[in-house]
């Protein structure tokens, strides 16, 4: 099994005490350099990337010969510097550490300009280093955020094996529309005058449809993978290339659908809390307040459920009722402003039917339940073929679940399986997808899933309020840099 020859910061200040009075090597860059003028002792905050936490080096060479052995430091020593440094593990009389590192030799294995060095300073705001893609990954938010990412990514993968889900590899390029939306990015390769691939592919816009498939073979699947959509949106919720978790279940109902997303998305959370302590802390420190506190409130609570007829009538309740009213752009708007004075404006009507936007959905989750917020049972107009309807004809069975500050976190819903059911519903739609139709024909079972979205996750443990910043290099409308 390979070892490194070097020691992780993170299993230092885990183990701390058992390396008092050790000598250590350690790597990394340095966040912060420093010399005391009185004295010339110098201070480095060292962070290799294994942790949010520094470890702090302590330079105090007694002879010319010992100052030797620390190279170039003192001419070279700035933030983003990396180095290698061999010492001794003291106790730390400073508050707040238990150790620090009292340097023997360092070794400098690149500089820094620090005038050229753009994310030299030390708080730079998101839109700021949103510019350097390829750097801004060395500030403390986006490393807390890679590490919160790799969390709920080997959770994802331990929850649904521990449930006996087999990890399926769904294509990325398709000849289909899984949404049948139309929102598709085309691929435009040819052979000599021929098509690549000899008729029109896109970009995978979901999982889900080819998830069905090894479902109806293994029973239960997930998929964990890139999704692509041309929606032009440029808001703080949307991007061109983002990552979904898609379970497909076999032999299940809606409630066992709700079920398992609710426990899928509390483990995750969970697992944040106990392994990216830190990072929760410092995100609640500098980025959300109360974020700890929620995630935890989260965690314990039985999510709340409606059916979408029920939120309807909540919140229309709500604008008869005087604490909220609909934009009228009609109105003379200095009548509309007092009309609206202390009330909540919608920009969109709310009626049975609508589909539900961002705004009534975080009214429901901030200011109705205080909390997340599964809604099921939705009009059948505003939601896809595939989803199986419920007995009457008006809704289908589909759910979504509303998280505070964000709002859809999840979509899911139950599939139809019956073969005539869905050939109607697909000819009605003008949609031809003979493959997945046919998966009807032949066993089939009353089945369902769910899509959830991995980067308005990390927005929710993150409490970072914009989709670009939660992803290591963000696609959306008219920006790919690299």
């Amino acid at each position: 099994m390979f070892k490194r020859d070097r020691l992780l910061i993170k299993n230092l200040l885990q183990y701390s005490k058992s390396y008092l009075s050790k000598s250590v090597k350690v790597c990394g860059w340095i966040d912060s350099f420093r010399v005391q003028q009185s004295n010339g002792i110098a201070f480095i905050s060292l962070n290799d990337g294994s942790c949010l936490k520094s470890l702090q080096i302590i330079l105090n060479p007694e002879s010319d010969e010992e100052k030797s052995l620390l190279g170039s430091i003192y001419e070279d020593g700035t933030k983003g510097v990396s180095i290698e440094v061999i010492g001794e593990i003291v106790e730390s009389p400073a508050k707040g550490q238990v150790i620090e590192l009292k340097a023997k030799i360092i070794k400098v294995f690149g500089t820094v300009n620090a005038k050229e060095y753009p994310i030299a300073k030390k708080k730079l705001p998101l839109e700021f280093i949103r510019k350097f893609p390829h750097l801004r990954i060395r500030t403390k938010t986006m490393s807390g955020i890679a590490r919160l990412r790799n969390t709920c990514s080997i959770a994802t993968h331990t929850f649904f094996q521990m449930l006996n889900f087999k990890y399926v590899h769904t294509p990325i390029l398709t000849g289909s529309d899984g949404e049948g939306a139309g929102e598709t990015l085309n691929i435009s390769n040819t052979l000599g005058d021929e098509p690549f691939f000899g008729s029109p592919v896109n970009l995978a816009v979901s999982g889900q449809l080819h998830g069905e498939t090894y479902a109806a073979g293994l029973g239960d699947i997930y998929t964990f993978g890139p999704t692509f959509r041309a929606e032009n949106s440029n808001t703080s919720r949307h991007l061109a290339e983002f990552w979904m978790i898609e379970p497909e279940m076999c032999f299940i109902n809606l409630k066992d659908l709700i079920d398992i997303a609710e426990d899928y998305i509390k483990f995750c959370i969970k697992s944040c809390l106990v392994s990216c302590k830190d990072e929760i802390e410092f995100f609640t420190e500098h980025h959300k307040e109360g974020l700890l506190e929620q995630l935890s409130k989260i965690v314990d609570t039985p999510f709340s459920r409606m059916s979408y007829t029920e939120v309807i009538q909540t919140l229309e309740k709500e604008i008869d009722e005087g604490r909220a009213i609909v934009r009228d752009n009609g109105m003379v708007h200095k009548k509309f402003k007092k009309l609206a004075k202390d009330k909540h404006i919608f920009e969109e009507p709310v009626f049975w039917g609508c589909d539900l936007g961002s705004e009534h959905e975080k009214y429901m989750t901030d200011k109705i339940i205080g909390g997340v917020l599964v809604v099921y049972d939705y009009p059948k107009e505003i939601k896809s073929f595939y989803m199986k309807e419920n007995p009457g004809g008006k809704t289908v069975q589909a759910m979504d679940i509303l998280v505070p500050n964000i709002g859809e976190l999840v979509g899911g819903s139950m599939r139809i399986d019956d073969y005539e059911e869905l050939k109607t519903k697909m000819e009605d739609k003008e949609i031809s997808i003979p493959w997945y139709l046919e998966l009807r024909k032949f066993g089939s079972v009353p089945h369902g899933g769910f899509g959830l979205g991995f980067e308005r996750l990390i927005m929710l443990v993150s409490g970072i309020e914009n989709i670009k910043d939660v992803i290591p290099f963000p696609r959306y409308p008219k920006h790919c840099e690299m």
